[in-house]
């Protein structure tokens, strides 16, 4: 009952340099120092293997622009489809790993598997992050990575959704309130 949930599409290729997405919503930070995540796969999904034989992998968020090929990715088995060609997404050489990025992503997290525990319905993959690209057009005068311009989207029990409107930022239930905020009408 965790959800919503991130919905992302991880891509990958295998030894021979084949390239596959595979659509997750359970993937997570994990660490900060070092920066690690994690990302829970089948074992009967045809990337698992995959992740296992190269042990890379890339996160690529999703927007809303990115829906329709995000469902797709996910219902679809590359055993049967060329995920990139299908869905018109572009696979561009990662920095530091061999498992392609999507150019339409507007972010980018380049992963190396650092350990895999067998959990049961899902393996677990703990990985570390190698590199992380932001789509320039999403950064803001000051440096900062504007993803709501992007306009992400999460998952929950079979449907995805929008983010809505900003409703607070980190630590305003704290702040010194000014005497507009606290409702202050001066004589």
């Amino acid at each position: 009952m965790l959800y919503p949930l991130p919905v992302v599409m991880v891509s990958l290729a295998d030894r021979d340099g084949k390239p596959n997405i595979i659509t997750l919503a359970w993937v997570g930070t994990i660490c900060s120092d070092p920066a690690m995540v994690s990302i829970s796969v089948r074992p009967e999904r045809y990337s698992h293997p995959i992740l296992k034989e190269t042990g890379e992998f890339v996160i690529n968020l999703t927007t809303r622009k990115l829906v329709y090929a995000t469902d797709y990715c996910g219902v679809k088995s590359g055993r049967d489809v060329d995920k990139f060609r299908d869905m018109h997404l572009t696979a561009v050489p990662a920095s530091r790993i061999s498992a392609p990025m999507i150019a339409e992503s507007p972010v980018n997290i380049e992963c190396v598997v650092k350990e895999v525990k067998e959990l049961g319905s899902h393996d677990l993959f703990l990985a570390q992050v190698e590199a992380v690209h932001a789509d320039q057009q999403y950064m803001d005068e000051k440096g900062r990575f504007c993803l709501e311009k992007a306009e992400p989207i999460v998952y929950s029990h079979g449907t995805y959704f929008g983010c809505g409107e900003q409703l607070g930022t980190f630590g305003y239930s704290v702040r010194k309130k000014t005497k507009q905020e606290s409702g202050f009408r001066g004589v």
